[in-house]
C-alpha cells in the first residue's frame, strides 16, 4: 500500500466494513479520489457515514447515467481538509426510477436532484419541490435528453 494513498485506502476499507454485504465494489482511483458502489438500499447510509466519519460535507453534484436497464446515480462528495473526493454510486431500475431524496442531509441536493429529474427522469421521493430546472416548461413529459433512447424528434 502506497504511503500517499493511506487515507484513501482507509476510507475505502472503512466503508466496506461499515456497509458489509451492501458494499458492491470500490477502489482508489488515484490520490485524493475514492469510488464506492453500494446497493440501492444503502446509498443514504453510505452518504451519512461519509459525512459523519470523514467530514465529507460538500455534495458537489449528483450525476445520472443511463446504463440500459438501470440508471446509475453518482453522489460526488468532497472533504476539503484533506482534499479528498468520495464518489458513492448506486443503481436503480430504469423501469421505475425512484429513490429517496438526500436533501435532508445535503441541502445542495435540492438543485442537483432537480437537474437529474429533468434530464434523466429520476424521481427523488421526499424532495420538497421536484420540478423542471433546465428544460422549458412545455417540454414533453417522459422525454429525458440524457437517456440513451431519447431522440430529437420526440420534441416538437
Amino acid at each position: 500500500m502506497s504511503e500517499e494513498l493511506t487515507l484513501e485506502n482507509q476510507v475505502l476499507e472503512n466503508l466496506k466494513k461499515f456497509l458489509g454485504d451492501k458494499f458492491v465494489d470500490g477502489y482508489v482511483q488515484r490520490k485524493g479520489r475514492v469510488f464506492v458502489r453500494v446497493t440501492m438500499d444503502a446509498y443514504k447510509e453510505a452518504l451519512k457515514y461519509a459525512l459523519e466519519k470523514w467530514n465529507a460535507y460538500h455534495l458537489s453534484t449528483i450525476s445520472g447515467v443511463d446504463k440500459g436497464e438501470k440508471i446509475e446515480l453518482l453522489y460526488h462528495l468532497l472533504e476539503p481538509k484533506n482534499k479528498l473526493s468520495i464518489t458513492i454510486g448506486t443503481e436503480i431500475p430504469k423501469s421505475n426510477p425512484k429513490i429517496g431524496t438526500v436533501s435532508d442531509i445535503f441541502p445542495s441536493a435540492l438543485v442537483y436532484e432537480r437537474e437529474v429529474y429533468d434530464l434523466i427522469g429520476v424521481t427523488f421521493e421526499g424532495h420538497p419541490s421536484l420540478k423542471r430546472l433546465l428544460l422549458p416548461e412545455d417540454w414533453p413529459e417522459g422525454v429525458h435528453p440524457l437517456r440513451k433512447d431519447w431522440k430529437p424528434e420526440q420534441v416538437k
